[in-house]
């Protein structure tokens, strides 16, 4: 789970002699899944999967900032700042990095979340040092010029608009607004329409000078990667960019703290012309440190998270309520979250409602049967090998574990995890998360007396 053998490589720079430590994180059969942590100098991570059977790498940066970073008048800058690094360097233009990674066949992006952000690009193999000096000259390289910040403002307020065109997507970030209220945690990861428009290009670049530096970020690369090659060749495109202080550095720790969730109860109506109503109903959870996590996750596969599960059940199959319905966990350093989603027609939002409330106090009470958690482990150790079968999968675990971990964990140890949850774990945990009072968010065209009987869902 944690390092099995370290070693010390040295080279020699002009300033210093600058030393690496490099050690193997978890130790795969025959170098398959071999993953291995070089820290440089200046504080820079790199992380590598090894997987030699694939002709495919892809290869991302991971930095250690998100919308909880901003104050309420930089709300959606890590969001602005992620489009600004695809607008050119003093190495490439705009078109030069798309083209670069489009002329290879390879596919570029980056997201952006609530407590991080990642850069990457998927290519071939043989195309992989292309890629690294690519994506690394775009998070050493950035100009963030006037013009390309009011450019990409328009896009950006665009893509405002299409989110809250679609309220199935909207009122996630309504929900965690009703729990979380005006905090960093409760604001749209995008900002909205007021803060977008007043941010400018010397904020941004003041904010993009305290997040990105080496200490702050983490380098990830999985697929048929050679370890050494890779830190070679980040080392130098960030040492050339002048990126990277020689002197000992240590890079930022994961996030912790104890926020407490304190809302309970509460209801928020988002009146909107849509054909259906869209609802979260949901409490506080767990954060995503909290060993208890893995009997939260059995809980809610068996509760939501598939077609055989309660709340499917119970809503569709039986009763034709709504056609997509489930549960999700989001765990932050701190605190975390547990929503129930349904999306349904507006005269059938109490019944749906009903349901799922009833749903949870059941469960909440008397737990889940044996066979409910004995399908529940299958599916989820199912899930989460299917969902490790590409190179983009592995690059996320690998970077995410390190930046907000601060450690690996094998498959193998997940699986294990998994399996080791007993009916007891996710009874306990039931009772203490889903006996808790809820809160609402809906968004949907409720008349005055469907909204008024709202309260009732969180009674």
């Amino acid at each position: 789970m944690t390092s099995s053998s370290s070693t010390a490589t040295a080279r020699t720079s002009s300033e210093a002699r600058a030393v690496a430590r490099t050690q193997t994180l978890i130790k795969g059969e025959n170098g398959i899944g071999t993953v291995r942590k070089t820290t440089l100098p200046g504080g820079l991570r790199v992380v590598t999967e090894t997987l030699p059977s694939v002709r495919s790498a892809t290869f991302g940066i991971w930095a250690h900032v998100g919308s909880r970073d901003e104050t309420p008048a930089l709300n959606g800058a890590t969001h602005y700042l992620e489009h600004l690094l695809f607008k050119g360097t003093d190495k490439r233009s705009a078109l030069d990095i798309s083209s670069a990674i489009d002329a290879v066949g390879g596919e570029m992006n980056a997201f952006t979340a609530k407590e991080y952000t990642c850069y990457y690009a998927r290519v071939l193999d043989t195309d992989l040092p292309l890629a690294i000096d690519v994506v690394c000259d775009m998070l050493t390289g950035s100009l963030i010029r006037e013009d390309d910040v009011n450019v990409e403002r328009g896009a950006i307020l665009e893509e405002i608009a299409m989110t809250e065109d679609d309220p199935g997507d909207c009122v996630h970030d309504l929900f965690a607004h009703t729990m979380l209220g005006d905090t960093p945690l409760g604001r749209p990861v995008l900002g909205t329409v007021d803060t977008v428009n007043a941010l400018t290009a010397d904020r941004i670049r003041r904010f993009y000078k305290k997040h990105y530096d080496p200490t702050h970020l983490v380098v990830a690369a999985a697929g048929n990667v050679d370890h050494n090659k890779v830190v070679r060749q980040v080392r130098a495109a960030f040492e050339k960019a002048g990126a990277l202080k020689q002197q000992a550095a240590t890079p930022i720790a994961p996030r912790d703290g104890s926020r407490t969730i304190r809302t309970a109860g509460r209801v928020e109506l988002l009146g909107r012309k849509t054909e259906q109503a869209h609802v979260v109903l949901g409490m506080p959870g767990l954060a995503r440190t909290d060993e208890r996590r893995w009997a939260l996750g059995v809980l809610n596969t068996a509760l939501g998270g598939g077609m055989s599960s309660r709340l499917f059940q119970e809503v569709r199959e039986k009763r034709g309520l709504a056609y997509s319905v489930y549960s999700y966990t989001s765990g932050f350093a701190d605190c975390g979250l547990f929503g129930v989603y349904a999306g349904c027609r507006p005269s059938q939002v109490h019944d749906v409602l009903k349901i799922c409330r009833d749903e949870l106090d059941q469960v909440a009470e008397h737990g889940l049967s044996d066979d409910e958690i004995g399908r529940a482990i299958g599916q989820l150790r199912g899930s989460t090998v299917l969902g490790l079968e590409d190179t983009g999968a592995l690059m996320n675990r690998i970077g995410k574990s390190e930046l907000c971990w601060g450690e690996q964990m094998s498959v193998d140890d997940m699986l294990t995890r998994i399996a080791s949850v007993t009916p007891d774990d996710v009874r306990e945990v039931a009772a203490e998360i889903l006996g808790q009072r809820p809160s609402l968010s809906v968004i949907g065209p409720l008349k005055d007396k469907q909204a008024s009987r709202l309260h009732e869902a969180v009674a």
